[in-house]
């Protein structure tokens, strides 16, 4: 969320940078909503003075024996208790008025942020690897998993729908193994600390991350009120709302592994074979709580953390920094890692890394005491994918398909499956 005071001391620079996000000039209806919630508030303080000196002179009209003045200034002050609780309701609804608008404005962008309209414009910061060069058409994962027969969406569509799957055998073996490798190398490695959180949230965690209440319909809500997560960023980012840190246990580092869910609105007709968008899949998340001084270097840290992961599977991938039409609600700067699919002969995504500012945490009252003492102030938040496990499940099976039909293990993996290399053509390890 934006701070008034700041669109109140440079509203052209506020829609300069709304601008670039694709959003008409908004600060001077902004303003003209904060001018009258200003108004009221001094105008019921005002009330309130007149109030509190009436008061004061009752006692006097009545000890001296003044009955008119006594009750003149009786009335006057039930009149002011009246106009105070108005003016204090007026205010209170102009407030909720002028945050409901603020709340729904996306983040601004960072300055080196490229500017552009949609994916089209993003920028490439770097690649690692090469496609594999196979010497046979490649299949897509779907055509792998279900020759297998470890890869079953009909079961899927009859117990939930469309947009749903499930994995049997090796490759459910190899799904699970690739989202305790992740966890293992954030948490032995990158110095992650692990979580386990709850997928079961209540409106204030929504809000804190901000898929609240712009974006209800992308995320399932229960019959009694909770919200399914639609990453674990929003839980670990709101373990410190509302708390006040002390700034040298900056910076926090998380991790969590976890069910997500999202509807997927408005992605009719995209992705509709396989698993690549589905309403329920697992991600290990990254979220960092940073001091403002050192979040840009803890958004280069997160991304090599993901980078990381790509890197020890041996899955080629571009890292490509999003302009300012495809990035996120929240985020100031993003950079997504897309990994190479030889079935779709194409990047697809597999992570996003980005840096929220202090957006996240004035939704949340996040604050950090400095160090040198003095007023607290808002932290920066960070989150990334470390990275989505379904997505690097696809990744692996069409990097190492064989001839055959069969995929080759990476050999990081080879622990995690029991020592075997090789999921066959009939999905038996080998």
């Amino acid at each position: 969320m934006h701070d008034i005071k700041t669109i109140r001391d440079n509203p052209d620079a506020f829609d300069a940078a709304m601008a670039r996000r694709g959003i008409e000039p908004v600060s001077a209806s902004l303003l003209k909503r904060d001018e009258a919630r200003r108004t009221l508030i001094t105008t019921a303080e005002k009330a309130l003075a007149d109030r509190n000196a009436a008061s004061k002179e009752v006692g006097k009209a009545k000890a001296s024996g003044d009955d008119a003045e006594f009750e003149r200034l009786r009335a006057l002050v039930g009149e002011k208790k009246d106009e105070i609780a108005r003016l204090e309701a007026e205010a209170s609804e102009a407030d909720a008025a002028l945050r409901e608008a603020l709340m729904v404005l996306p983040n601004l962008p960072l300055g080196d942020v490229p500017d552009g309209q949609d994916e089209n414009d993003n920028v490439e910061a770097g690649r690692w690897g090469e496609p594999p060069a196979l010497d046979f058409a490649p299949k897509e994962h779907w055509e792998l998993g279900e020759a297998m027969g470890a890869m079953d969406f009909e079961t899927a569509a009859r117990l939930s729908g469309t947009r749903f799957m499930l994995l049997s055998g090796a490759l459910a073996r190899l799904h699970r193994a690739l989202a305790q490798f992740m966890l293992d190398r954030h948490i032995d490695e990158n110095g992650l600390i692990e979580h386990w959180t709850p997928v079961l949230v209540r409106d204030d965690a929504m809000i804190g991350t901000g898929q609240l209440p712009k974006f209800a319909e992308d995320s399932y809500r229960t019959t009694n009120g909770w919200w399914l997560i639609p990453t674990a960023e929003v839980t670990l980012t709101n373990m410190v709302a509302g708390e006040t840190l002390d700034a040298d246990t900056l910076p926090r580092r998380y991790t969590a592994h976890s069910q997500c869910f999202r509807s997927e609105a408005g992605s009719a007709g995209k992705d509709t074979r396989g698993m690549l968008r589905q309403h329920q899949f697992e991600k290990v998340e990254m979220v960092t709580i940073s001091h403002p001084d050192t979040s840009g270097e803890e958004l280069e840290r997160m991304r090599r953390c993901a980078e990381g992961i790509l890197e020890a599977l041996g899955l080629p991938y571009r890292t490509m920094t999003l302009c300012t039409g495809d990035m996120g609600f929240g985020a100031r700067k993003t950079y997504d890692l897309e990994v190479w699919l030889p079935g779709q002969d194409a990047y697809r995504e597999i992570s996003s890394c980005s840096v929220c500012g202090d957006f996240q945490a004035r939704r949340m009252n996040a604050r950090f005491r400095p160090a040198g003492g003095g007023k607290p102030e808002f932290v920066h938040t960070l989150n990334g994918s470390g990275l989505a496990v379904g997505r690097c499940l696809i990744a692996v099976m069409e990097n190492g398909q064989r001839a055959d039909g069969s995929i080759a293990i990476p050999d990081v993996l080879h622990r995690y499956m029991g020592g075997k290399t090789i999921i066959g053509a009939d999905g038996a390890l080998a």
